[in-house]
């Protein structure tokens, strides 16, 4: 550029067109690797490695060491002095006391759940779900704006007086299933626990086809008002899935159907051992 400036007599302007550079790359004035505010930034970096270069920036006295917000960074990442992502806390897990592949019998297993929905106002919804693996019964439908740890004991501290304890239960390893108050609850009861691996909820197979059964034919067919409307509707449409809809895993029967149907042949087979013995 100053040969052009000074062998043909042209102005910075033109000489900078003829050569393709910008006039303030042309200007630019290039400075050392390492000059006093670089060393501000690492001295100031160092001390305080939890605080991002924003605040670093924020710190220098520009008077002293004129530099930009942008360079602080570059200088930072050059020398390894990012802040550090904070590690996701490693989830704790509930731990299995029964491993459990399939159920048969009635009260064997039970699963239980939550799913999640909103009333018209836009306002959450949660459905505590508990099923019968054998039976694909439903159990309870439990619905509320909140439902905590407490609440799971109560639901199942009712079902266990109405249907017996069930030798293992199983479930995913939501905040509310591996709450200490309900693991030493099931503990005091001689129930068993099965939870699931993370992310992996095929391993909680009749409880997820339970939820999607219950999401397309009862809360994505109804806008509910209100809590109260929710569990009139629910409570109706389990009564409908217990006693009529057609189960195709239970040879077209409903649960209630096949519940009578297994202790019929339970009875049979009784009576023939029975008479056997005889």
């Amino acid at each position: 550029m100053t040969y052009l400036k000074t062998q043909f007599d042209v102005s910075e302007r033109r000489a900078c067109q003829v050569m393709s550079i910008h006039r303030s790359s042309y200007r630019h004035q290039g400075r050392s690797e390492v000059d006093a505010a670089h060393v501000e930034v690492v001295c100031l970096s160092e001390r305080y490695p939890y605080w991002g270069y924003r605040k670093i920036y924020d710190l220098i006295d520009r008077d002293i060491y004129p530099i930009g917000r942008e360079r602080v960074r570059l200088i930072r990442r050059r020398e390894g002095l990012q802040v550090a992502q904070k590690r996701r806390k490693k989830r704790v897990l509930g731990q299995t006391t029964q491993w459990v592949h399939r159920a048969t019998h009635p009260q064997h297993v039970w699963s239980y759940d939550f799913v999640h929905d909103q009333t018209i106002d836009g306002r959450s919804m949660r459905c505590l779900i508990v099923v019968d693996e054998f039976t694909r019964e439903s159990l309870a439908v439990v619905c509320a704006r909140s439902l905590t740890a407490h609440d799971v004991i109560r639901t199942l501290a009712q079902l266990v007086d109405q249907y017996g304890s069930p030798r293992c239960i199983r479930s995913d390893n939501g905040p509310e299933f591996i709450a200490n108050s309900v693991k030493q609850w099931l503990s005091d009861h001689d129930i068993g626990t099965h939870y699931i691996e993370p992310g992996s909820p095929w391993q909680n197979a009749y409880g997820e086809s339970f939820n999607s059964i219950f999401r397309s034919t009862c809360l994505n067919r109804w806008a509910f008002e209100s809590v109260m409307e929710a569990r009139a509707v629910i409570a109706e449409w389990r009564l409908e899935y217990n006693t009529i809809r057609p189960h195709g895993s239970l040879s077209g029967r409903s649960p209630a159907q096949f519940i009578e149907d297994w202790a019929d042949e339970r009875r049979e087979i009784l009576n023939q051992q029975k008479v056997g013995n005889t």
